[in-house]
């Protein structure tokens, strides 16, 4: 794993792979966190009410610490572990991929629905650009109106991520400073005066 950066996809993609009259939708997401995931999975349910089988995986988090993967009613190991191969295999993050089925009739096997899965992942997958993203790490800035114009060069300059941003008395900004320039943008943020730094980092 790269310590400054991940590797996810840009954007959704769909992929079919079809065995012995049963079809195998794959979706592709960029997701970052388990409550993105719940709602697409939620809704790919609803549009897909009468398939058999949702099975999916996810990786998730900068470092791909977390993940899950659900056979939903397959053999065991025959669905979710082959569908987050696909994703580790491209050292991706924050993707989540379900895999909906439609039975036709015939048993593939465990060897025959482990290809499948695999498969249909692997084509989804192939069709959403990869992306390399800086690791960043999150901060909270508390500053007066007046100073909005040099914190705003700043964050632009180092390519610092504005998460949110709120104005009361006085502005706080969330943003996130990728982690190859973190000394330098500190150094230069506390050099302006009467700002406030601290990172919102959740620490285990």
């Amino acid at each position: 794993m790269d310590p400054f950066y991940y590797y996810t996809i840009e954007q959704p993609s769909m992929a079919e792979f079809k065995d012995r009259g049963s079809k195998f939708l794959a979706f592709a997401y960029p997701a970052k966190n388990i409550e993105t995931c719940k709602k697409l999975l939620a809704q790919l349910k609803k549009e897909h009410g009468k398939a058999v089988h949702h099975c999916l995986a996810y990786r998730l988090g900068v470092d791909g610490s977390t993940f899950r993967v659900s056979d939903d009613g397959e053999p065991a190991g025959s669905a979710g572990r082959p569908i987050l191969g696909q994703i580790d295999s491209k050292e991706l993050t924050n993707v989540f991929v379900v895999v909906v089925r439609y039975f036709g009739g015939t048993l593939l096997g465990i060897p025959g629905l482990i290809n499948a899965y695999k498969t249909a992942t692997a084509l989804a997958l192939q069709l959403s650009p990869i992306i390399k993203k800086p690791i960043e790490i999150p901060y909270e800035l508390n500053f007066d109106y007046h100073q909005m114009n040099e914190v705003m060069l700043l964050v632009k300059h180092y390519n610092c991520s504005v998460v949110e941003q709120t104005a009361q008395l006085f502005i706080q900004l969330h943003i996130g400073i990728p982690k190859n320039r973190l000394d330098e943008v500190l150094e230069k943020l506390g050099a302006l005066r009467d700002v406030t730094i601290k990172t919102t980092l959740k620490l285990d």
